[in-house]
């Protein structure tokens, strides 16, 4: 990794970059050490990194059991909390509305993940999820798609893409992740992505954190988040499915104007500004410190 002064080119590619999942695989902690964690995160010097601690919404009350004293502690700010939906949508909403009501403004849920196949599911869903939430649909990335990126469009939601998991079958291929970007970015969809993007660059890591657990080949988020920088430019897609498969640090250069990817593919400071503000949201992650690590390794944090 090649640098110059990249601090806010850095910062417009990297801010609050990273929704914190503890409680989910492979970290799966339990409730009060991913609430401690969240807490230090939000103190330390990496916090404008940070994004929303992502919640089921039938965990909202132990939630509030284990964080009530740090959010009585004004130094941490407003925490922000991104739930995922239960299978009642109704009752989603009641709980949040609720939740909202009893505890704001010091913590609010104001961003929804939910599941949908169809463009039915996301019409109904739409119908019942009040206007001012944040809602992610994760979709599937089959022969539906553009219709389903189609149907939040219209109805102004955003898209969720599942890039990884605990076992390499759950891997999308490059090709699917180009299609997915490329529709959310034609539909003017906003996205995320979550699972297996806890690593910068592409590498093959383990799939766990157990003792001799198996090894697959992760996706690195700044490949993918540049990669939908790139195809904003209308890149082709082999060029693209290159920079995804790109391991090597040395190719990613930051200065004060932007990113240059193989020293010819550029993206300013300003598009990243505006990539992150419309297009590619942010990812969820399990663990907030590899992140942090990884980039400190290829020397851009």
């Amino acid at each position: 990794m090649t640098h110059t002064d990249f601090s806010e080119s850095v910062r417009a590619l990297l801010s609050e970059i990273v929704d914190y999942a503890g409680l989910f695989p492979p970290s799966q902690l339990s409730m009060t050490d991913a609430v401690a964690n969240y807490a230090n995160y939000k103190k330390s010097d990496h916090d404008w990194m940070l994004g929303r601690f992502v919640i089921p919404v039938a965990r909202l009350d132990e939630f509030l059991e284990s964080a009530r004293g740090v959010l009585s502690d004004n130094k941490f700010g407003v925490w922000k909390l991104s739930v995922l939906a239960g299978d009642d949508i109704f009752e989603t909403v009641r709980q949040i509305e609720d939740f909202n009501g009893a505890n704001a403004p010091s913590v609010v849920c104001d961003s929804i993940e939910v599941k949908a196949d169809t463009s039915c599911m996301i019409e109904d869903i739409a119908q019942i999820i009040p206007a001012h939430f944040a809602t992610y649909f994760e979709l599937s990335i089959n022969k539906n798609l553009a219709d389903l990126v189609q149907a939040l469009a219209i109805r102004g939601h955003r898209a969720k893409i599942r890039t990884g998991g605990v076992t390499e079958s759950a891997f999308p291929k490059n090709e699917q992740i180009i299609r997915f970007i490329k529709t959310c970015l034609a539909a003017k969809v906003p996205f995320k992505a979550t699972a297996g993007l806890h690593h910068p660059l592409r590498s093959i890591k383990p799939l766990t954190y157990e003792i001799n657990a198996a090894t697959g080949t992760m996706n690195g988020f700044l490949n993918v988040f540049l990669a939908a920088g790139f195809l904003r430019q209308n890149c082709q897609e082999k060029l693209i499915n290159e920079l995804l498969e790109d391991e090597q640090a040395e190719n990613f250069a930051f200065n004060t104007d932007g990113v240059f990817w193989r020293q010819k593919y550029f993206i300013s400071t300003a598009e990243l500004k505006s990539l992150r503000k419309q297009n590619i949201i942010s990812f969820g992650s399990c663990s907030f410190e590899e992140p942090i690590t990884d980039l400190q390794e290829i020397g851009l944090l």
